[in-house]
């Protein structure tokens, strides 16, 4: 191992046992051996999030001695939510409830045999959670799109351990988000959450990448990264890709990492066309991991992106992570195969997941489906750039996001920031983040929805130039633009241009208007179909000029839930944007986009 890529290794691994306040994470959960503790969870209210009711801390979960006792909460009698899920839509009242609950789960142990470990993985709980067991605290997580796992080992039993996870979903203005956006915000455990067991030393993550500098040679390089914990370590290890007839022994660190890199010929590289995926294994020990594994490079050459090498335009649509039908967060493969399958019948070979990390099982379908992906985080609205704890906040969302999501080929863009506005505090904060992304992953491009100038050049009604200063750190120039709905009718679209000051590939990261589907009655009537359909066809008649285009993801693929949004009998609580309407309906604008990306 080379002095760099240790320093690189040992600099990321610290840095996120040090923020995370956990001793470990543990990447593709899928394929591990877990217990599922989905279903129906107990639940007691605490609205004014003390953690106590009756002067007693809900998570000791405390009965009565005897009828003399006082005791003023039950779990035992309390009623039940469904869990992954958010707590909005399962109870009237608690749609807009925005504070703490406390869940409980009773379980029995995997396996009573001993010599294993145990660990608790939650894949996502908005916003701030607690985790105990057996009346013990284990630790404490915020933020609500990336998963996080506690290990339990000392404190399990044999049976009746009672798990007890508050959330609490209460909005910040040093939160990541802040306290204003324009979606739902789903309160509760929203993503699975496992009893892992594991051997007392096991692979608790790794990291596979192809090499782009060896592109273009007949054999091609695959990197790799592997982590082991445990409090003693074999002194190797073996990773096997029989397809490509890899069987390839790793030296272990004294730590339990390890860096290594192997030669392969006749690799099939991933693409929207070919979505090839390896079957890889990892052995060290006792544990073994399997995994599914597409290898591809992703880069920018002057104003085109490349994939594999090759130019590609990236025929996109935004999305959020929610399951419109049911109205509740997207949790399951079958709500995964919902959206992509939409997004696949557009045309699309791309898609921004919009504004937050989504659901594993999204880009692990990605994956098989051939679908690039857009990440991001919800650097948004309001955040307070001036806190250091917000940007420490954000670094550890980030790492824990590109723990999960590095093995996957679909992912190949990390979004920094969404309609954020430049001065001096916000520009030095989205710098460290560029910097710490780039620090730990070299394997993605680097983008953000920027805003744009208007007056250039003394032609303001005529052109539109990008210019934001964080474009430098970027690998891809996006910017959102709304002209036709926000202010101007479609009409003025065709004679305005868009330029940016930097010579990179740009994607037109949103634009678009709403429309109640089944509304029907002329262009010029807002709210139509026909006003969404007259809008998308006049905006694409002006981006499809843009020097440099390399794509573009229209906002929206669904319409969503929005408390933003409250016009009578139009909108009702949603954001009418989506090319598909609630009930799954297609509307007249999903037709004029596909058609367009037919055409590239």
């Amino acid at each position: 191992m080379t002095t760099h890529k240790k320093i690189t290794l040992l600099l990321f691994l610290s840095f996120f046992v040090l923020i995370n306040g956990q001793d470990i994470f543990i990447s593709n959960v899928q394929n591990r051996k877990a217990a599922s503790l989905n279903g129906k969870w107990k639940y007691v209210l605490d609205p004014y999030s003390t953690g106590q009711i009756g002067f007693m801390p809900i998570y000791k979960n405390v009965i009565p001695k005897d009828k003399s006792d006082r005791v003023e909460y039950s779990f035992e009698k309390a009623q039940t939510l469904w869990i992954p899920g958010s707590w909005n839509f399962q109870k009237p009242e608690l749609q807009y409830f925005e504070g703490s609950i406390w869940f409980q789960k009773v379980f029995n142990k995997i396996d009573p045999s001993k010599n294993k470990r145990y660990f608790v993985y939650v894949g996502a709980a908005n916003y701030l959670s607690t985790v105990t067991l057996n009346g013990e605290i284990l630790g404490k997580h915020e933020g609500g799109f990336t998963p996080f796992c506690f290990e339990v080992t000392r404190l399990l039993k044999e049976k009746d351990n009672s798990l007890i996870i508050g959330v609490n979903n209460s909005r910040e203005s040093n939160s990541i988000p802040a306290k204003v956006t324009d979606w739902f915000n789903h309160g509760g455990i929203t993503r699975d959450v496992l009893l892992i067991e594991e051997p007392e030393t096991f692979i608790s993550n790794y990291f596979l990448s192809l090499d782009k500098t060896s592109l273009n040679l007949e054999s091609k390089r695959i990197e790799g990264k592997l982590q082991l914990s445990g409090t003693t370590f074999p002194p190797k290890a073996r990773i096997l890709i029989p397809e490509l007839k890899v069987n390839y022994e790793i030296t272990i660190e004294n730590d339990g990492c390890s860096t290594f890199s192997i030669d392969v010929k006749n690799i099939e590289l991933w693409s929207p066309e070919n979505p090839k995926l390896y079957n890889v294994t990892l052995e060290a020990g006792n544990d073994t991991i399997n995994d599914l594994i597409g290898f591809r490079t992703i880069e920018t050459k002057e104003k085109q992106i490349l994939l594999n090498g090759k130019p590609v335009f990236l025929k996109g649509i935004s999305l959020h992570d929610e399951n419109p039908v049911r109205k509740d967060r997207a949790n399951s493969v079958d709500d995964a195969k919902l959206v992509l399958g939409w997004a696949k019948e557009l045309g699309c070979n791309f898609v921004r997941l919009a504004h937050y990390p989504h659901q594993e099982n999204i880009v692990r379908l990605a994956d098989k489906l051939g679908i690039m992906l857009w990440e991001e985080l919800p650097l948004y609205w309001g955040i307070n750039w001036d806190d250091p704890e917000v940007l420490n906040k954000a670094k550890k969302q980030f790492t824990e996001l590109i723990n999960r999501d590095f093995n996957r080929a679909s992912s190949i863009i990390w979004s920094i920031a969404n309609e954020t506005a430049p001065n001096d505090a916000r520009n030095a904060f989205l710098t460290s983040i560029a910097e710490h992304i780039k620090s730990i992953d070299q394997t993605r491009l680097l983008t953000a929805a920027c805003k744009k100038d208007q007056a250039v050049d003394g032609h303001p009604d005529d052109e539109y130039t990008i210019n934001d200063p964080i474009m430098q750190h970027l690998d891809i120039i996006s910017f959102n633009e709304y002209l036709g709905w926000y202010g101007g009718l479609p009409s003025e679209c065709r004679k305005k241009t868009f330029r940016s000051k930097i010579d990179k590939p740009i994607i037109v990261s949103e634009f678009g208007g709403g429309a109640l589907q089944g509304f029907y009655a002329d262009s010029l009537t807002r709210w139509s179909e026909d006003y969404q359909e007259y809008l998308y066809r006049e905006n694409i008649a002006m981006f499809d000029k843009i020097d440099g285009l390399a794509g573009m993801t229209p906002w929206i693929l669904a319409d969503f839930m929005s408390p933003l949004r409250q016009l009578p009998d139009v909108q009702d609580g949603w954001n009418r944007k989506g090319l598909i309407s609630e009930r799954g309906i297609k509307k007249k604008a999903f037709f004029v986009l596909q058609k367009y990306y037919m055409t590239k």
